[in-house]
């Protein structure tokens, strides 16, 4: 239905917005969304100029349980308990 408005449907929404947010504070809100589009535009570019790079920025594969355990030295001191603080 938004395509079916007219245009004193329009100039109420307008009057609305002001009288909510005040004219002082619409330049800035209309600054900021300007930005925030723009920003947004770019890092959506940048996506998709990296998928169409290829292998370059693949990201390494998860670590599975068994691998992270191979990896990881055990000695007598790891695995012992550190003795309790008498008070």
């Amino acid at each position: 239905m938004p395509g079916n408005l007219k245009g004193w449907e329009l100039l109420i929404i307008v009057g609305l917005i002001v009288l909510l947010f005040g004219a002082k504070r619409l330049p800035d809100a209309a600054r900021g969304l300007g930005r925030s589009l723009r920003i947004f535009k770019a890092e959506t570019k940048g996506l998709t100029e990296s998928d169409s790079d290829g292998d370059d920025n693949e990201i390494d594969p998860p670590v599975t349980a068994s691998e992270s355990q191979a990896n990881t030295p055990t000695s007598a001191a790891e695995t012992t308990p550190a003795e309790p603080n008498d008070r």
